[in-house]
């Protein structure tokens, strides 16, 4: 009998433990991303065991980011996230080189004065504007994040003239010679309201991967952005070094 087929038994291993690796093996061997599992019902016969059991093994798939829930039809195969080193680099360069077709959608583009906030991390006066830009992050046609950015106008005059769905960190280095070579940024949780959840096709109330960054062109900032990323889709691997070493901890979205 198929690994993911066979009868889950008493022993030392718990039941919803086995189940979980039952279900593993079949997303693996036989199921493409967004395919349905089997029903509760189903995996309760099929395995002999209790409701309880299946759904604490499916709880512990969802909680790992394995398959997804949909109320009222199922649950279903999640697709794999896209993993991110937190390097300094856009996110175009980042999903190419991570196989992955980039794409971006403009929803705003606009110049006026900026936030209080945003004018004290770009070191703006109360006059001074900025121009905000508001894009939807692609990935192999799946929306990814959504970004709200703005950028100091004054060295890039007629920025929001270009062709804002390319690369901005290619902009700025190849028409203005503005080159970020510097970040901070703080890494969030937070969960989709429902404007941010129409926007990336993602349930009300879903988590979402929040980050803040200024970033600066030879010691000057020219960039404040927050970007959402939609929790299922995404995740971030951070190397670190005991604090005095020479290792540390490499920014980037």
């Amino acid at each position: 009998m198929d690994e993911h087929r066979r009868v889950v038994t008493d022993g030392p291993i718990p039941k919803h433990t086995q189940l979980r690796r039952i279900l593993e093996a079949l997303i693996e061997s036989e199921l493409e991303p967004d395919a349905p599992i089997p029903s509760e019902r189903e995996l309760m016969a099929a395995h002999h065991v209790s409701r309880m059991t299946v759904r604490e093994a499916i709880g512990q798939l969802v909680t790992e980011g394995r398959v997804y829930r949909v109320r009222g039809k199922g649950t279903f195969v999640a697709a794999p996230r896209v993993d991110s080193m937190l390097e300094l680099t856009s996110f175009t360069e980042e999903m190419r080189r991570r196989g992955h077709e980039p794409s971006t959608v403009v929803l705003r583009s606009v110049e006026l004065v900026p936030p209080v906030g945003v004018r004290q991390a770009l070191g703006l006066t109360t006059t001074q504007t900025a121009y905000r830009i508001e894009r939807l992050r692609i990935a192999d046609g799946v929306p990814m994040a959504l970004e709200n950015g703005w950028y100091v106008s004054e060295p890039a005059p007629g920025l929001l003239d270009r062709d804002l769905s390319q690369s901005l960190y290619v902009i700025l280095s190849r028409t203005y010679g503005v080159v970020i070579d510097a970040a901070k940024q703080t890494l969030r949780s937070e969960i989709s309201d429902a404007q941010t959840a129409r926007i990336l096709g993602v349930a009300v109330g879903s988590p979402l991967l929040v980050l803040d960054r200024t970033s600066t062109a030879a010691g000057r900032p020219v960039e404040h952005i927050t970007s959402w990323y939609r929790g299922d889709r995404y995740q971030v691997h951070i190397d670190l070094a005991r604090a005095g070493d020479a290792g540390w901890m490499s920014a980037g979205r």
